[in-house]
């Protein structure tokens, strides 16, 4: 009971710090999506089945404030759950390089992958831009050692977690 609270707790701060550090680097056109790297961080970190719930929910929550096409969000971070859920077990995610280039792939494919679904989808465009996605993959890459050290510090070696 107390592992399920402090995951909310976990995914509350998530949306705050999405929606800060969005609004912070929104002027300078730094596509920042810190929700993809909690996601990140809970799927090196959780079991798979709560890792991929975690990916899920928090992308569908960024589609219920989108105006974008509903459901590209949660599909996306499902697909990038399952490829960091496959690579958990191969990959050391204690280490900083490993985490920070898992962040920064995840970002890329994120934003390609949103910028395909809207197109195929709805016939529109949304490409934030090569150097916008570049800024954003970089800051999000450089709050990977952060967020991923909050969620081990927070979660510890709750039942949740997958066993070392």
């Amino acid at each position: 009971m107390l592992s399920a609270a402090k995951l909310i707790l976990l995914f509350m701060l998530a949306c705050v710090f999405h929606w800060a550090l969005a609004s912070a680097f929104a002027p300078w056109g730094f596509a920042v999506n810190s929700m993809l790297v909690f996601i990140t961080a809970f799927c090196a970190i959780l079991k798979p089945p709560f890792a991929y719930s975690m990916a899920f929910v928090g992308g569908l929550f960024l589609d219920f404030f989108g105006t974008k096409l509903f459901g590209n969000n949660a599909f996306t971070f499902t697909i990038c759950a399952c490829l960091i859920c496959n690579l958990a077990p191969r990959f050391d995610f204690d280490e900083l390089f490993p985490q920070m280039v898992a962040v920064f792939v995840l970002t890329w494919l994120a934003g390609l992958l949103n910028a395909l679904l809207l197109y195929s989808f709805a016939s529109s465009s949304l490409w934030p831009g090569f150097w916008d996605l570049l800024g954003g993959a970089v800051l999000d890459a450089v709050l990977a050692p952060i967020v991923f050290w909050l969620v081990r510090r927070i979660l510890g070696k709750a039942p949740l977690c997958r066993q070392v």
